[in-house]
């Protein structure tokens, strides 16, 4: 029996740009419009627009939301203002990631928290079951009724602020507010998952459409989850499912910059204070193909001097660099950059060597 796929409030936008729609945790979703390079270098050099409506976004309101999840994600939240963010992780008594999430703090005893499409019911689930008898604290997904997109590139926060009559441009990286829009009381944060500047979008879903229309008549390019992936393994931005997930603990993932142990008691922590102590075993590493032809794909093996010693998680061409990269875990010895490694493809074996993360910084973030 078929399973039936979710659409986002711009589904039928999708259909009449021409987008090659498939499934996506759940979701049909656009892998491309016109080609995902062609969508890719758009994002890199001028701007290009998102549909992210398939991501949770669940609010957490009233006096114990920061307690609620001060206690529950990795990151130090007294540290975030109103107005400013954060990048966190969910984990699990065992130190295994639940999701990663952005953690926005929107107002006075309010939270914003985005997770991926996959993970939206366990999250809202795991949030919820936080809260404690009693306790003056609301978990509401909100997801249903907001719409929510992504746009990306140098040209993006210059051109959305021409349709937005409050000064956008002063609010500073991984900075958030709530703005009006066309009319809409839209939430926006300064952030992305491209590796460029811009903005993310979170807009009431009866002006989704609207909205959309009018940031692709500023002669804005439409981008699918093609460009969206080669875009974020660029910057080696995670992936959940692939580069992350129950079976990873965030210092193996090279997160452990995201892990507060000094903020008090917080799920998971002692074990990821062990974990700290006595040091990963295997390390998330960027690798670069040495043939033009060799694709690192997910799930190939890696190899290191004729053994198996990890898989790739990541991978693909990538069309700013003009190479063929990856990601996957080897063990904490072999993490080091100019380690030889070799990626079994089918019935043979591409060279590569370990490399600096990220492949790509943009110039328009100080890279």
């Amino acid at each position: 029996m078929a399973v039936s796929l979710k659409r986002t409030p711009l589904y039928q936008e999708h259909l009449s740009l021409g987008a090659r729609m498939v499934p996506f945790a759940g979701w049909e979703m656009p892998l491309q419009y016109t080609g995902i390079i062609e969508e890719h270098h758009a994002v890199r050099r001028e701007a290009g627009l998102f549909d992210i409506s398939h991501m949770a976004r669940i609010f957490v309101t009233g006096p114990a939301a920061f307690d609620l999840l001060q206690r529950t994600v990795t990151r130090d939240l007294s540290r975030v203002e109103i107005g400013q963010s954060a990048y966190a992780l969910a984990c699990n008594e065992e130190g295994g990631i639940l999701d990663d999430l952005y953690v926005y703090h929107s107002g006075p005893e309010e939270y914003v928290v985005i997770g991926n499409a996959a993970n939206r019911d366990r999250d809202f689930g795991w949030l919820a079951a936080q809260k404690r008898a009693g306790e003056p604290v609301e978990v509401i997904d909100r997801s249903d009724e907001l719409g929510m997109v992504a746009f990306q590139g140098p040209k993006a926060p210059a051109l959305l602020q021409s349709i937005v009559e409050t000064d956008i441009l002063s609010i500073p990286r991984h900075g958030c507010g709530y703005v009006d829009i066309l009319g809409y009381r839209c939430f926006i944060g300064r952030t992305g998952y491209t590796g460029e500047d811009g903005f993310e979008v979170l807009v009431p879903v009866e002006g989704a459409v609207a909205l959309w229309r009018r940031i692709l008549n500023l002669d804005v390019r439409p981008c699918g989850l093609g460009a969206r992936d080669t875009l974020r393994l660029e910057a080696a931005l995670m992936l959940y499912g692939n580069d992350i997930d129950l079976t990873t603990n965030p210092y193996e993932a090279g997160l452990g910059w995201v892990v507060n142990l000094d903020k008090g008691p917080f799920i998971g922590r002692d074990v990821l204070a062990a974990i700290k102590a006595r040091g990963a075993s295997r390390r998330l590493v960027c690798f670069e193909m040495f043939e033009r032809g060799d694709i690192a794909r997910p799930g190939y093996p890696i190899y290191h001097d004729g053994r198996e010693v990890g898989r790739v998680t990541s991978g693909g061409p990538s069309p700013t660099l003009g190479k063929n990269i990856g990601m996957g875990y080897v063990p904490v010895d072999l993490a080091v950059v100019g380690t030889r490694l070799d990626i079994k493809i089918r019935d043979r074996f591409g060279p590569a060597q370990v490399v600096r993360r990220p492949f790509y910084r943009s110039p328009s973030l100080g890279g």
